[in-house]
Order: C-alpha cells, then structure tokens, then sequence
C-alpha cells in the first residue's frame, strides 16, 4: 500500500470579489504576521542548544512547512483566478441564476432556503453559499425563476422549485 492518492481535479477558477479579498486577507496575514512570529519561535528554540531533543524547534519548524505550503496554494491559486463581479451578470438577465446570485428554492414540503452560488474556494465560509461545482450548484446556473430541478443528492433525486433570484446583498427571509 502506497501514500500516492491521485490529484483532485482543480475546482472552478472564478471568485466573487468579497472571496478575492478575504483569502488574499489570509495570504496578507500568513506572510507578514504569523510567519515572522513562528521564525523568530524557531530561532530562539535553535538557540537553546541540542534540537533533536526539542520540541518547541520540532514544532515550529512543522508549522513553518504548514504555513509555506498554505502560501504556496494561495499564492498560485489567486494568480489563476478570474474575479466575477454578480452585479455585472444580474444586467444580463436578474431573472436567470448566474455566478454570484442569491437564489431561493422551494423543496417539496414547501421549505424555501436562500443559497449564493459561489466559486469552491468559497463556499464553506457560510452555511448558504454552495459552489458552483457541487451537484445543486450546477443544477441551479443559468436556470431561470420558477423552474422547477432535479437534482441527484446521496438520499435520492430530489425536486427544487426557483421561487427567487436576487443579485446583490443576501435577502432576507
């Protein structure tokens, strides 16, 4: 048995500009303020003499890979990204589900929720953005207000009515 597990396929390259902004945030915040603080950790554990034996070395040393390797993705993963501003696809047509809308469906007890449809480096963030990859999330785009869907969820194919699109702000209830 081997470690070797395939690469995931790369999600969807499109953000919304709130999305752009909070991980470019994280970036800011990794490369200036907790990776100089865990360096200096490091320096002053290497100073304390034998390394091998010390876990505070051990430790922060660990965490500087972490932090490098989260760097690393944000940096290349920002590079590639293309950011989508909703207002802009809600001049198409406010009445068809694009990238960025605030969509509310209807299931079949009559539970209407509200979901954004978000790029996947987005959409755990808030219990309502789904990404745009997930099955509800390609379901939903370039569907149009009261159409009704299917979509295949691990209890079964379920039903969805659009009872609602919205570009902007979350709607409230």
């Amino acid at each position: 048995m081997t470690r070797y597990r395939p690469p995931q396929p790369a999600g969807s390259k499109y953000i919304t500009p709130e999305g752009a902004r909070r991980l470019r945030e994280e970036l800011d915040q990794l490369w200036r303020v907790e990776r100089p603080r865990v360096t200096q950790a490091v320096a002053e554990a290497a100073a304390q003499g034998d390394r091998s034996e010390n876990a505070e070395y051990t430790y922060g040393k660990k965490r500087l890979r972490e932090i490098d390797r989260r760097v690393r993705f944000l940096r290349k993963r920002l590079e590639g990204m293309t950011v989508v501003d909703p207002q802009e696809a809600g001049r198409r047509d406010a009445s068809r589900v694009y990238f960025g809308a605030w969509v509310q469906i209807e299931n079949e007890a009559g539970e209407a929720r509200w979901h954004r449809i978000v790029g996947p480096d987005e959409f755990d963030l808030d219990v309502a953005y789904l990404s745009m990859d997930s099955p509800m999330g390609r379901a939903l785009l370039r569907r149009t207000l009261d159409e009704e869907i299917s979509v295949e969820l691990p209890g079964g194919a379920r039903r969805f009515v659009i009872t609602a699109v919205h570009y902007g702000a979350k709607p409230r209830d």
